[in-house]
């Protein structure tokens, strides 16, 4: 049950629950607007979950003069290092390079030189060695660091019940239909809750339209005319693999043989491999990787790796998602800037509302203190918190004593403790006290999982949860797994309903409508055919 919404008035409204959503509304509500925040679907299920989930500085951006987004990227960066250590983790990255690539090694030498100084590194230091990865590639290699998210869901969550703690209200699976409008300026927003139909009518002073590659749909629902289309949607399709025998520790970042721009990267136990840049003008809710473009990431890997001889049956799942960028036609995909844009609508018949254009994980928070800013939020200062006296290896050493304590509380292995404390960091010692309530708490979500069903009840109390999906895909997001199938699935629904209270109608279906949001997520590539498969 969730308390209604209609009459209610809010200096800010906030439509899209991505991470820059998300990002935007927590950063308003302390600022001291009442903020409102709405989801079409559930918060952080659309572009953020389908990116390649790395926290970088921008190193590709230096080649296109993309100065200040680097400094931005790595000033971000390692802002988030220090607020989200247990989620945001640095990772040495391997720059593998063709030898007849068009980026010689003395551009790609004073490249890595700069992006070094810029990130406030000594510019003469060097990284430890290359291993011999790629002996058998004709390839050079040099190496840098930089950061992975391996589950910006959970950095939204966080950000989520940071901003809820702030004062703002919050709604996923709610749509916004309608822009209200009196001579101009915009008045508030038309909701349906999407779970029960019901509709509301709210208002806002302010809206901001964070809805990503839905932003031109958006608009147009709303009424609203733009004098040329906001964003162009690039598709960026990914591959998970199996690990195999040679496979990195090390993220790659290496070139396709077109010569764009592709990590390999360890990821939750497999190998991610991305991106691709697609024009894809269709519903962003719907993307899928083709053919091609699955064809297209296993050559490329195969490139890297040929002894492994990577095809289809190697494949876990792959994904895609549409990037947010800003719309230019006559642009190649890779050259558009990845700078995010704030589109003021006031001459557009709307004043006081905002559309965000691009965007990306790192940036996320930059760009809410310039929207809170233009909405007129007071900058508050937040600093960064202090986890614990950095020990020798930091926070892994903070991570084993977090583990330890919800071990000892929660009456569980240490090995669910210590998953327990690397996705939920300091909220773990919560997650330990409701498991130490209740035996149904402490069994694990599924057969081959370390996480526990209070993780999920902890979900669906105070994360904003309310479906099945909500907490498998993105809360506790076990089914992203190697491992995962209809049994893990069948299992978890049922210990999740029997904690929760749910009858069997229930239970069924949850797992029903769990089931379906994952295979139209994560698909299962067609069979290649042998050409399309030449390693």
């Amino acid at each position: 049950m969730r308390a209604p919404l209609a009459g209610e008035r809010f200096d800010v409204a906030i439509v899209g629950g991505g991470i820059n959503g998300v990002a935007i509304a927590r950063e308003c509500a302390r600022g001291g607007k009442r903020t409102l925040l709405v989801e079409q679907r559930d918060f952080a299920s659309g572009t953020t979950s389908r990116s390649t989930r790395i926290i970088h500085g921008g190193l590709r951006y230096l080649e296109h003069g993309e100065l200040g987004l680097v400094r931005e990227s790595l000033r971000e960066r390692e802002r988030m290092l220090r607020s989200y250590p247990h989620l945001v983790r640095p990772m040495r990255f391997v720059l593998a390079i063709p030898k007849d690539s068009r980026h010689k090694a003395l551009a790609i030498r004073t490249g890595l030189w700069l992006y070094r100084t810029m990130a406030g590194l000594h510019p003469a230091a060097r990284p430890a060695p290359v291993e011999a990865l790629f002996e058998h590639a004709e390839l050079a290699t040099f190496d840098y660091d930089d950061a992975q998210c391996e589950f910006p869901e959970r950095l939204v969550a966080e950000w989520l019940a940071e901003a809820v703690a702030a004062g703002a209200v919050v709604r996923n699976h709610c749509r916004a239909l309608e822009i209200t409008r009196s001579d101009g300026q915009v008045t508030g927003l038309v909701l349906r809750d999407a779970l029960t139909g019901d509709e509301a009518r709210v208002a806002a002073g302010q809206v901001v339209n964070a809805t990503g590659p839905w932003a031109d749909r958006f608009c147009a629902e709303a009424g609203v005319r733009t004098r040329d289309p906001l964003v162009g949607g690039i598709r960026g399709s990914h591959l998970v693999l199996r690990r195999f025998d040679g496979a990195p520790t090390s993220a790659v970042y290496t070139e396709a043989a077109d010569g764009r721009s592709i990590f390999v990267i360890p990821w939750n136990g497999q190998l991610l491999v991305g991106t691709t840049e697609e024009r894809d003008p269709g519903d962003p809710g719907r993307s899928q990787p083709s053919v091609p473009e699955v064809a297209y990431l296993l050559d490329a890997a195969n490139r890297l790796f040929p002894r492994a001889c990577l095809g289809a049956q190697d494949v876990v799942y792959t994904f895609a998602g549409v990037r947010p960028l800003p719309h230019t036609p006559n642009a190649e995909p890779s050259a558009i800037t990845r700078r995010h844009l704030i589109h003021d609508h006031s001459d557009e018949g709307a004043r006081g509302l905002l559309s965000i254009i691009g965007g990306k994980l790192t940036t996320a928070a930059s760009l809410a203190h310039e929207v809170a800013a233009k909405v007129g939020a007071r900058h508050v200062v937040t600093p960064a918190p202090l986890i614990a006296p950095a020990p020798a290896d930091g926070i892994f050493a903070t991570l084993r004593q977090w583990a330890h304590q919800v071990s000892a509380i929660a009456q569980i292995p240490e090995t669910s403790a210590s998953a327990i404390a690397e996705w939920h960091g300091r909220s773990a010692m919560c997650v330990a006290r409701l498991a130490a309530s209740d035996e149904a708490f402490r069994r694990p979500l599924c057969p081959h999982s370390d996480h526990i069903v209070a993780e999920a009840v902890e979900a669906f109390r105070y994360e904003c949860a309310l479906t099945l999906g909500d907490v498998l895909l993105r809360r506790v997001p076990v089914a992203l797994g190697g491992c995962w199938d209809s049994e893990c699935a069948r299992v978890a629904a049922e210990r999740i309903g029997t904690a929760m209270g749910w009858d069997a109608v229930r239970v069924g279906r949850e797992l029903e409508d769990f089931e379906a949001e994952r295979a139209a997520f994560l698909f299962k590539p067609a069979t290649l055919s042998r050409p399309q498969r030449a390693a």
